[in-house]
């Protein structure tokens, strides 16, 4: 949370009290509400009324997980459209809002969740789909998507592999949902902080290659636009945001999130991600810039131009045929020959997350 800041006059306003810190900025509440909503509309240039026409109207699809960030990007974008729509009589775009269920134990509470979303703002669609619809192909029953999904996390050991492999699958039917839905783009809710933690995750799980994609507005590999409009608000200050705005909004959140992040006792049960979760949490309360700079860094890189290229046949992301598999990499810690993996197709990243056995039964 950034810090309180009794007593001290708003840096910006210069009339109010302050009431927290934000950036070594004593802000108070307006201000600091003004600019963290400023920050993420300066991110949707793209999409003023200036470039939409009256006759058609871009929709762009927002994945919500009931967490911080895209709980927060939904407000914003509601108030900044309907502020749009008062002002000039049409709107930039128009939002789809979409959850992916992906556990069937907690579909009432979700349900109830959506509900509350709709209630709030219901000038928008929404839509929910099952993460195990990625595998329906051929006319394949609910049932069958299911069964496909567990049989390939059944195959699979590793704590961070299987939340890896449900990542992946989840961008991958979110995707496919916008495709088939003809959004022009997708909202990503990621903030600085989460931004950060993908990059030394990605990397540390082989998978580097697709920084350039992972944290930088512009074609995705799967075509089709990715944004990230919260890309430069940490989490903490999203967090503070929550309760600052009328009505709050943290009684939309999913239960629990906003607990301190804390590794399992069980390092068998410990993921990369969570590891990468509680560093950036604890870096940001004391030294933000370095956040900053992690994400600013690493949205320097370039996406490789090269015609020999392939997809990973999981990740479904461009890596050079001659960087399929392990050893394509120099890793030696694979029982697979370089024929083997060849015919896998995997990248390295998603070499080392699914086995032969998980291999055969991806979508």
């Amino acid at each position: 949370m950034p810090a309180k800041h009794i007593g001290a006059i708003c840096r910006r306003c210069n009339i109010l009290e302050a009431t927290l810190t934000v950036r070594s900025d004593p802000l108070c509440r307006d201000c600091f509400v003004k600019y963290v909503h400023t920050k993420v509309i300066k991110r949707m240039e793209a999409f003023r009324t200036r470039h939409s026409t009256a006759d058609q109207t871009r929709v762009l699809l927002l994945p919500v997980s009931f967490g911080v960030s895209s709980i927060t990007l939904l407000h914003i974008l509601d108030g900044h459209l309907k502020a749009q729509n008062e002002r000039t009589g049409r709107k930039g775009f128009a939002l789809h809002v979409l959850f992916v269920e992906e556990e069937l134990s907690t579909r009432e509470e979700l349900e109830k969740k959506v509900g509350f979303l709709k209630e709030r703002y219901g000038r928008h669609e929404f839509s929910s789909i099952h993460l195990s619809q990625i595998f329906k192909s051929g006319g394949n029953s609910d049932e069958i998507s299911q069964t496909r999904m567990e049989a390939l996390f059944s195959t699979i050991k590793s704590a961070t592999s299987l939340t890896d492999v449900a990542i992946i699958l989840r961008t991958r039917l979110i995707v496919q949902f916008a495709q088939d839905s003809n959004c022009e783009g997708i909202l990503w809710g990621d903030s600085t902080t989460k931004l950060a933690e993908k990059v030394l995750s990605e990397t540390a799980k082989g998978r580097g290659f697709t920084l350039p994609w992972q944290v930088a507005d512009g074609m995705s590999p799967y075509g089709i636009p990715f944004y990230y409009p919260m890309r430069d608000v940490l989490k903490k200050e999203i967090i503070a945001h929550l309760d600052l705005v009328s009505p709050p909004l943290s009684p939309l959140l999913a239960n629990g999130i906003l607990a301190p992040t804390i590794a399992p006792p069980s390092a068998k049960n410990t993921t990369i991600d969570i590891l990468m979760r509680q560093y950036f949490e604890s870096v940001e309360e004391s030294y933000p810039s370095i956040v900053s700079n992690v994400v600013r860094t690493t949205s320097k890189l370039q996406a490789p131009l090269d015609a020999n290229i392939s997809l990973c046949k999981l990740c479904k992301l461009p890596v050079n045929d001659d960087k399929l598999g392990i050893h394509g990499w120099g890793g030696d810690q694979a029982i697979l020959t370089d024929a083997d993996e060849d015919r896998l197709g995997l990248c390295y990243g998603c070499s080392r997350a699914v086995g032969r056995e998980g291999a055969a039964l991806l979508p």
